[in-house]
C-alpha cells in the first residue's frame, strides 16, 4: 500500500471502483481490463495494484459500496417510521432495488468471478456488507411488521435473498436472448426490476395482509 493518509488512499480506491463502474454501464464484465479501468484515472494503470490486485477485487468493491447504498435506503425506511400496508412496504422495497441494477447485475452474473479472484481479506469485508444487508431487511420486515415471528423473517431472509440473484437477468435480457426466446416460441414476460420485486415481496407478505373489514 502506498505512502499517504487514509483518506486518500480511500479517494483513489474510489476513483478506481468509480471508473470500473463507469465502464460496466457499456461494457461486459469480461471485456473490462485493468487497463481500461486505469485509463479512466487520475494516475497510473500500474499504481491500480497498490490499492486492488485484480480485477475482480475491483469489482467486488463496487458490488460491497452497492449494498452499502442499499443498506443506507432500507435504513432511511425503518428511520421514517410510517406505517405501510404490505403493498406499500412492496412497493417501497421494490423502489430500493430499481435504484441498484448495478448491484442486482454484478450478483447474478459475475459474483463467482468476483469472489473467486479476491484475497481473503476483500471477500470477508464485502460478507460482512453482505450480512448487514439481511440485518437491515430484517428490521424492516420487523419494523412494518411486528406480528411476524422471528422464524417467519428467516424465512422471508432466506427466500428473498437468492431471489434476488434471478431479477436482473429475467427483468433485463440481451436482445440476442430476446431473439433465441422468440425463435424458440416461448413466451417472455417483459417485467421491470421493480415489478419482479414488487410481486414477489406482496407474495411473501400475503399472510399478514388485512381481510377486507365486512360490510
Amino acid at each position: 500500500m502506498p505512502k499517504g493518509s487514509e483518506a486518500l488512499t480511500n479517494a483513489r480506491k474510489e476513483e478506481i471502483i468509480d471508473a470500473c463502474a463507469a465502464l460496466y454501464e457499456t461494457m461486459g464484465f469480461r471485456d473490462i481490463t485493468i487497463r481500461d479501468i486505469g485509463a479512466r484515472t487520475s494516475f497510473t494503470r500500474t499504481s491500480i495494484y497498490n490499492y486492488f490486485q485484480t480485477k475482480e477485487e475491483i469489482f467486488l468493491a463496487l458490488l460491497q459500496r452497492e449494498h452499502e447504498a442499499w443498506i443506507a435506503d432500507l435504513e432511511e425506511m425503518v428511520r421514517q417510521e410510517t406505517a405501510l400496508t404490505p403493498e406499500g412496504f412492496a412497493d417501497r422495497m421494490a423502489c430500493t432495488l430499481e435504484r441498484r441494477a448495478c448491484m442486482l447485475k454484478l450478483e447474478s452474473m459475475n459474483l463467482y468471478d468476483m469472489e473467486g479472484s479476491s484475497r481473503m481479506e476483500n471477500l470477508v469485508a464485502f460478507k460482512r456488507t453482505y450480512g448487514r444487508a439481511m440485518k437491515a431487511v430484517a428490521r424492516c420486515l420487523e419494523t412494518f411488521f411486528p406480528a411476524m415471528t422471528e422464524q417467519e423473517v428467516r424465512e422471508f431472509l432466506y427466500a428473498f435473498f437468492p431471489f434476488l440473484f434471478g431479477v436482473y437477468p429475467y427483468a433485463v435480457p440481451t436482445e440476442k436472448q430476446r431473439r433465441a426466446m422468440a425463435l424458440a416460441g416461448v413466451e417472455a414476460a417483459r417485467c421491470s426490476i421493480r415489478q419482479l420485486v414488487r410481486v414477489f415481496v406482496l407474495k411473501m407478505l400475503r399472510p399478514f395482509q388485512q381481510p377486507p373489514a365486512e360490510a
